[in-house]
């Protein structure tokens, strides 16, 4: 088939290569445009932006896609049978999601109608699920509305991190839309119950709050590794908590209970087992405590 691919992360690249693995006629790739990124903020082209590259692929990186006559227009001359989609960053105008032969599929990651949105991986780990997965979706004008064309189911343990979901699910969403565009699958219609979202993530989220119980702060460590990561303040400091587990003990939210860095939760304690400190590499905790003392009875979060 002759498509336009759009997307910008990591997530991403496995699909598009897939894709043209497949022999399928990548006319054009739409992604985010280069941005300053890292320490030095070194201009960087995105993730999928350096995979066509490599390919040989045009690549296109409008700053807008609403509104950009010039845009629409020059999508619509491309004469695709197909656009897909997968973390593209822009919302598409109705001109676009109309102007492909089929219209347009989306690689979501989570099983539609539970967690549209933007984090979906981040928030499935972090309400509990017991699995997550891919859906194939036949986009909308509404926030991942759209029918369902395939959907498949992976577990999410108690030691699952969005860092190891999503290589998977990016995998997962490559094989999948290659056999959706070779197997065309009738869509099907998304329940009405059930429907929940997963708002778009700041780094101001990542911060623990100690009155919650155990699990859903190892919950939430575990959702947020790598971004936005969670920390927590230690006399003045703003200390990233990179990795925990459950502990035994009891005590005031965010009292250390021992001299291991094992703190006390709303309900229950964790144990913190690797940590960053500011300007520091990250480290595991016997490390950490090893040149900063933390004695039983601080207060973390304060």
């Amino acid at each position: 088939m002759r498509l336009a691919f759009m997307g910008s992360p990591d997530f991403a690249v496995p699909a598009l290569r897939a894709l043209h693995t497949a022999g399928h006629d990548i006319a054009a790739v739409y992604c985010q445009p280069a941005r300053p990124a890292g320490r030095g903020h070194a201009v960087r082209r995105c993730a999928v932006h350096v995979a066509a590259d490599e390919l040989g692929l045009a690549v296109h990186t409008p700053d807008k896609l609403r509104g950009n006559k010039d845009v629409l227009a020059e999508f619509a001359a491309l004469n695709l049978d197909v656009g897909v989609v997968a973390a593209y960053g822009q919302i598409l105008p109705q001109a676009m999601l109309d102007a492909p032969r089929l219209g347009c599929l989306n690689i979501h990651g989570s099983l539609l109608p539970r967690w549209r949105g933007a984090a979906p991986i981040h928030a499935a780990i972090r309400a509990g699920d017991a699995e997550t997965g891919i859906t194939i979706m036949q986009m909308d004008a509404g926030l991942d509305t759209g029918a369902m064309l395939l959907k498949r189911a992976v577990p999410i343990t108690a030691t699952s991190t969005t860092a190891a979901l999503h290589d998977v699910l990016a995998q997962m969403g490559a094989e999948m839309i290659v056999a959706v565009l070779a197997t065309r699958p009738p869509p099907m219609p998304q329940p009405q119950d059930g429907v929940t979202y997963a708002p778009k993530l700041s780094r101001e989220d990542g911060r623990i709050d100690w009155a919650q119980p155990a699990d859903a702060i190892d919950r939430q460590v575990r959702a947020f590794d790598p971004w936005p990561g969670t920390f927590t303040t230690l006399e003045g400091d703003t200390l990233k908590v990179l990795a925990v587990a459950p502990a035994a003990g009891s005590g005031a939210p965010g009292t250390v209970l021992d001299d291991r860095l094992t703190v006390a939760c709303g309900s229950g304690a964790l144990r913190l087992m690797r940590v960053q400190a500011p300007g520091r590499s990250a480290m595991e905790a016997e490390a950490f405590l090893r040149g900063r003392l933390v004695p039983a009875g601080t207060r973390l979060g304060t």
